[in-house]
């Protein structure tokens, strides 16, 4: 059973495909911006790309839901004389599973595709027997026998580089991409608007539904976004691991599955009184939910909203992905529509300069 209209599946689904690496945000960000504008009263995009739309503005009181748009990358980063490409990280990009990925290499003319390649088995013998990804070894192979080649084919030190992988659903039961960290955060935020909008919900509030940049490289895009907005209250929608899958400890990591709901996180930067709210909005419509600690920071764009402007109030709520930062990053169908539901319902309760003073 799907919980999506045709209209939101559609843009889930393109959405996920479009490529949207740390620092080149537009394109996705154009294709979010043009599905929310229906159900926002404006519209804007700040000086690095972040996106946001408003409902009910120019309230003293303001409210913001947040997601960030952008996904783990490469970049070229040094090019041989015979044609192969070097990369550098582009956010927490990792190198265990490049070798045999095909990727696109974002140029000025358009896509150059290329692959991550690798010795064959037969060849890792003796001392390369147990030749394992390094940074320094893995590389790019576009087919161009020389460097003269590849700057004709207008790649450069510099130029982006994405996974090549498309968004499906497995089992119908798990949606399954490249990054859905977060895009799924942003489609799930933008829903909550369309339901809002559909349902001709009036909030006492102003509400900012912000798709931000550059939270792989350091929560930047949410930085600036919220010196700017400067909100009374954040809640933010990032992605946890499903801890129950092989080879992760959870004595360390703690236990989060896949399919049971969102999971509320235990932070310094998180709220009590906030984190109670949507607790308590949770038991009350019957939406599940799973619990979680952080001992430091969320390393999400949590910390960054918690601790700006004086201190703004602030929690996460996280979708459980399975394979995080791979190119089948899994995530229930269920606990995104729980996620929705959650967001939904709590900004329904959130009143009029909602006291949210520490205890």
């Amino acid at each position: 059973m799907s919980y999506l209209s045709k209209k939101a599946e559609k843009f889930l689904y393109a959405y996920h495909n479009n490529a949207s690496p740390t620092g080149f945000e537009t394109s996705g960000q154009k294709l979010w911006l043009d599905y929310i504008k229906p159900f926002v009263d404006e519209t804007f995009t700040d000086r690095y790309g972040t996106a946001y739309g408003v409902i009910n503005p120019g309230q003293e009181y303001k409210v913001v839901i947040e997601a960030h748009a952008d996904e783990i990358a490469w970049y070229v980063n040094y090019i041989t004389d015979n044609g192969m490409i070097y990369v550098a990280r582009n956010g927490g990009s990792d190198h265990i599973i490049a070798p045999s990925k095909n990727v696109n290499i974002h140029t000025k003319k358009g896509i150059v595709k290329g692959v991550f390649g690798w010795p064959a088995i037969h060849t890792r013998r003796g001392k390369n027997a147990d030749l394992s990804p390094k940074m320094d070894n893995i590389f790019i192979d576009v087919g161009a026998k020389d460097k003269e080649e590849i700057g004709k084919m207008g790649i450069h030190v510099g130029c982006v580089i994405t996974f090549d992988d498309e968004f499906s659903m497995l089992n119908n039961t798990y949606y399954k991409g490249r990054a859905l960290d977060n895009r799924m955060g942003g489609f799930c935020i933008a829903e909550v608007a369309s339901r809002l909008k559909k349902n001709k919900i009036k909030l006492p509030y102003s509400l900012y539904i912000v798709n931000a940049v550059q939270e792989e490289i350091g929560l930047r895009g949410a930085e600036m976004i919220a010196n700017t907005i400067k909100p009374d209250v954040a809640i933010i929608v990032d992605v946890c691991h499903d801890t129950t899958t092989p080879m992760i400890n959870m004595k360390i990591h703690g236990e989060t599955k896949a399919g049971l709901g969102p999971s509320l996180t235990y932070a310094p930067a998180v709220h009590n009184n906030l984190l109670d709210l949507l607790i308590k909005t949770a038991e009350k419509h019957k939406i599940p939910f799973q619990r979680s600690a952080s001992s430091r920071s969320t390393g999400t764009d949590t910390d960054a909203f918690a601790y700006s402007n004086g201190g703004v109030i602030s929690a996460l709520i996280s979708i459980p992905l399975r394979y995080m930062h791979t190119t089948v990053e899994m995530a229930h169908k269920d606990d995104v529509e729980n996620v929705i539901k959650l967001y939904y319902e709590t900004l329904r309760g959130i009143k009029k300069n909602h006291n949210f003073k520490y205890q």
